[in-house]
């Protein structure tokens, strides 16, 4: 646990008022510091996101930037950002950090305070310096990826297309595809991957109400991790075995994938595509108008992939799901809202969705 345990910030980790942007934190000509941290982090687009959000609020003394850091170096950071402020003209006072790989399970053992969710997910995400005066801050660790998950979900499920991305682009299809004909029936959820991020699309999915939820998890890392979130969840999961790359096990994960009505891809750029070669035979005859009384109720929600990984775009898998007629929900989907309510939660105040959505769109056709 941090040092600054002891201290009692003004609101515990999860109630208004804990963030820097209470009344017990109010902007000053000092200024407030974030960042994305992680190994590595220079692709990030999390700092294009969060000054969106700063100039909208018009939070003119708040910085955000992406910072390179090794599991060697946490400690020392966590020391930095919990140091007191004390009186006087200074250095901008560290409000929070938003974190990537690979730090977010090691953080649960280095915090004063995990909330609730970030501890049952077994993973954080978010940082937030919780101060209640010039003393030492309290360090709160939260998740926002379940988050981001269900809201990219729900909007995929509206049909919304972002303004400003668009297919043609130098990257290719960036939209959230929008609904593509006949509606399918069909149950439960599949995620693919069993890391953190899968630990995440767990609980988002129990929220969401999409189960029963299988994990297909590649056999060399195996399905543990999940497990053991899913007990912490109270909820049972049932575990797949996939080796990607072999014809058989592909083609049977595909077509499991084709008959859930969720899929969540946690895995790296890439490392699902070899489903795409076998999602059509499966996918396709499921969003069919000629299914008869079995067939699918119109303008009942189509089946949706969200593909964590946004770079590049689509990738074989996504591409594949929505030629079949499946809809899509990019992984830039999830980090926008996520980012959403890492913002509330730093700075104390609600930021609009879409001036953040503009600058991620300009921010992945720059790439």
């Amino acid at each position: 646990m941090h040092q600054a345990a002891a201290v009692r910030s003004s609101g515990a980790a999860g109630e208004p008022g804990a963030g820097p942007g209470s009344s017990a934190r109010a902007q000053g000509p000092r200024g407030w510091r974030a960042a994305v941290i992680g190994a590595p982090v220079a692709h990030s687009l999390s700092p294009a996101l969060h000054r969106a959000a700063y100039a909208d609020l018009g939070l003119e003394h708040w910085s955000y930037e992406a910072i390179e850091v090794a599991p060697p170096r946490l400690p020392a950071l966590l020391d930095e950002l919990a140091a007191p402020v004390g009186p006087g003209p200074g250095r901008a006072i560290w409000a929070g950090l938003s974190v990537t790989m690979p730090h977010k399970q090691s953080l649960l053992a280095l915090l004063d305070v995990i909330d609730p969710l970030a501890r049952t997910v077994g993973a954080v995400n978010t940082v937030v310096a919780q101060r209640a005066g010039e003393g030492p801050a309290l360090l709160a660790g939260f998740n926002t990826d379940v988050a981001g998950i269900v809201e990219a979900i729900r909007e995929t499920r509206r049909g919304a297309v972002p303004p400003g991305l668009h297919e043609g682009g130098p990257r290719g299809a960036l939209e959230v595809l929008p609904q593509a004909g006949p509606q399918a029936a069909g149950g439960g959820a599949l995620v693919l991957g069993s890391g953190a991020t899968a630990c995440s699309a767990l609980a988002a999915l129990t929220e969401l109400g999409a189960g029963p939820i299988a994990v297909a998890a590649r056999r060399h890392a195996g399905p543990g991790r999940a497990l053991s979130a899913a007990h912490r969840m109270g909820i049972e999961i049932e575990a797949l075995a996939w080796a990607p790359g072999d014809e058989a096990s592909d083609a049977a994960i595909a077509r499991r994938a084709a008959q859930s009505r969720i899929v969540v891809s946690t895995l790296p750029a890439g490392a699902a595509d070899t489903l795409a070669p076998h999602l059509a035979p499966h996918l396709a005859p499921r969003l069919s108008p000629a299914r008869g009384e079995g067939g699918p109720a119109p303008g009942a929600g189509g089946p949706v992939l969200l593909d964590v990984a946004y770079d590049p775009w689509p990738s074989a898998l996504a591409a594949a799901w929505q030629a079949a007629g499946g809809l899509v929900a990019p992984g830039w989907l999830m980090l926008l809202h996520q980012a959403v309510a890492q913002v509330r939660l730093m700075t104390g105040r609600a930021p609009r969705v879409a001036p953040m959505r503009a600058a991620l769109a300009r921010a992945l056709e720059a790439r």
